[in-house]
């Protein structure tokens, strides 16, 4: 696993670029819009999110809003160069504690990207920076979405009901919340 900083603060995540065996984790630029397009134009992709399928044109100038926001990070195939996925990190406003989200490219289901991605991300977070806690809350109707949060060995703490508003559901909607630590991080599986 290789990562790249600025030359500032070592606990800083603004322009961290990581690289695992076939992806790049770096910042969105506005060069990622079509690529972007294909994942939240997509309704299977899109549908345990809380927000609509975009259009093209919403789905582009989303990946040049996330390009000034730092709480997202562009997910690339190193081959290809195209981008696959996005991650969400963000600071929960208490303690060292950051939530993790992450959405991939149909396309791209089922290969292992995004559980590199996510694993590349966590060991960058608990090796490279002060972070000390993740968490990430999944749909319990999102059976791909909690596989993988298990698999990466995040712990399952607890459940919500209608913790969040989902369009697709008119049911209750139960959320799992599940967390890492640090000290529980098996970086040697990465």
């Amino acid at each position: 696993m290789k990562f790249a900083r600025s030359s500032h603060c070592m606990s800083n995540i603004d322009n961290i670029i990581i690289r695992s065996p076939r992806l790049l984790v770096r910042r969105f630029t506005s060069a990622d819009g079509n690529d972007f397009a294909e994942i939240l134009t997509d309704s299977e992709t899109v549908f345990y999110e809380p927000y609509e399928v975009f259009t093209q044109e919403q789905a582009i100038a989303e990946a040049e809003k996330f390009s000034h926001d730092e709480r997202f990070f562009a997910v690339e195939h190193q081959e290809t160069g195209k981008m696959i996925g996005k991650l969400y990190f963000s600071n929960q406003s208490f303690s060292n504690t950051y939530e993790i989200g992450y959405t991939f490219n149909r396309q791209y289901w089922n290969q292992g990207y995004a559980s590199e991605a996510v694993r590349a991300f966590l060991q960058y977070a608990f090796t490279e920076t002060q972070v000390t806690r993740i968490c990430a809350i999944a749909n319990v109707k999102n059976k791909r979405s909690c596989h993988l949060l298990e698999k990466l060995e995040f712990q399952k703490e607890g459940v919500f009901l209608e913790n969040v508003c989902q369009l697709h559901f008119s049911e209750r909607i139960i959320f799992c919340y599940y967390s890492m630590v640090k000290n529980c991080l098996s970086v040697s599986s990465c």
